[in-house]
């Protein structure tokens, strides 16, 4: 009863029955000292001594896996969500060391391969905690993986060799879409990236699964994996490629991204009034500003570096455009999620 009250309660036992099922029945609760009478007050010192010890280890565990979720996160995030044109030498080597620092990897000789997962509901909302929670979950029983939200949806990076993806992806996406349904009520799509070998890759197969996330709607499971060949899009697919890989860049414009595609910027905006549904600017200023909403609450980054990975050299206007969008500021943003992270820590 006591730890349905309280699940994080160290208990101990102080007992006169020297009897095996009663030890038995401790290990089962996981309790944390088994004492037997008679016990003299030097002798109970000495355990209560070391009751404080393992208290403080196992507060010391927790803590070291907390801090190498916040390694993950700052090392992750910007590489799913942001491209990189042309990486520098030595980039992934660097990458590798880090992400085995982190425990991504098991050592920086480490090659496993990478995957990008996404998920999101049916109607559109955004994900709910829980379900990133489940998510996480059910990733944890298969494959190792790092599980964030980003912009409505749930990202899962996972990690493993061929052999773990051939054998266990599947059940993953079919789980996550079984299990939201009967834990949660609600219908979800999934898409998954294909493989690829090095960190710097992560954004390309980040968009592959957004692509897959797309597809997923027409599928009969709401599962749908990115093929080996990828299908080749009309002018309008390209001009959201390229915006997708340069909206980092201050200079991108219709103009700019017209003569990229050897067209006129009155045709290529129309192309893309009529297949996206909306105009190129809107379609450039909301990857901006998902971009920089998910740095702001995942990373520690300054408000003016941030910007400046997002296209903008002026950080007032940044922050204009970011309320504008938005409805707060970057730095209210940021005190929001100070705030609910020492709510949560207060709760717990």
């Amino acid at each position: 009863q006591v730890r349905e009250i309280r699940p994080a309660m160290h208990i101990a036992f102080l007992s006169g029955y020297d009897d095996f099922e009663y030890a038995k029945q401790a290990i089962q609760y996981n309790i944390i000292s088994y004492m037997l009478k008679p016990l003299t007050m030097d002798g109970l010192a000495a355990e209560l001594k070391v009751i404080h010890e393992k208290i403080d280890r196992r507060y010391a565990s927790l803590r070291r896996m907390d801090n190498q979720q916040g390694d993950r996160a700052e090392f992750l995030i910007p590489l799913v969500l942001e491209h990189y044109d042309t990486p520098p030498e030595g980039l992934e080597s660097t990458l590798r060391e880090n992400a085995a620092s982190c425990g991504l990897l098991r050592g920086s000789d480490d090659r496993s391969l990478l995957m990008v997962m996404t998920a999101a509901m049916v109607d559109g909302k955004p994900c709910e905690p829980g379900f990133t929670r489940l998510v996480e979950q059910l990733a944890n029983k298969y494959l190792r993986h790092f599980v964030f939200g980003a912009s409505g949806r749930v990202v899962a990076v996972l990690l493993g060799n061929p052999s773990d993806f051939e054998e266990y992806l599947h059940i993953l996406a079919d789980e996550i879409c079984q299990l939201t349904e009967r834990a949660l009520d609600k219908k979800v799509l999934v898409g998954v990236s294909r493989a690829v070998s090095q960190f710097t890759e992560l954004n390309a197969a980040y968009r592959q699964a957004l692509e897959a996330l797309h597809a997923a709607e027409e599928s009969e499971g709401g599962v749908s994996f990115t093929s080996d060949t990828r299908k080749g899009g009309g002018l309008c697919e390209r001009a959201l490629e390229i915006i997708e890989q340069h909206y980092m860049d201050e200079d991108l414009s219709l103009a700019s991204l017209s003569a990229m595609l050897d067209v006129s910027p009155n045709h290529l905006s129309a192309c893309i009034k009529k297949t996206a549904g909306e105009t190129f600017i809107n379609i450039l200023v909301r990857r901006r500003m998902e971009n920089a909403q998910q740095l702001l609450l995942n990373t520690n980054l300054q408000v003016q570096e941030i910007a400046r990975r997002c296209g903008y050299t002026d950080q007032h206007y940044f922050s204009y455009c970011f309320k504008k969008y938005s409805g707060t500021s970057p730095g209210a943003l940021r005190r929001q999620r100070a705030a609910q992270n020492a709510g949560g820590e207060a709760a717990t």
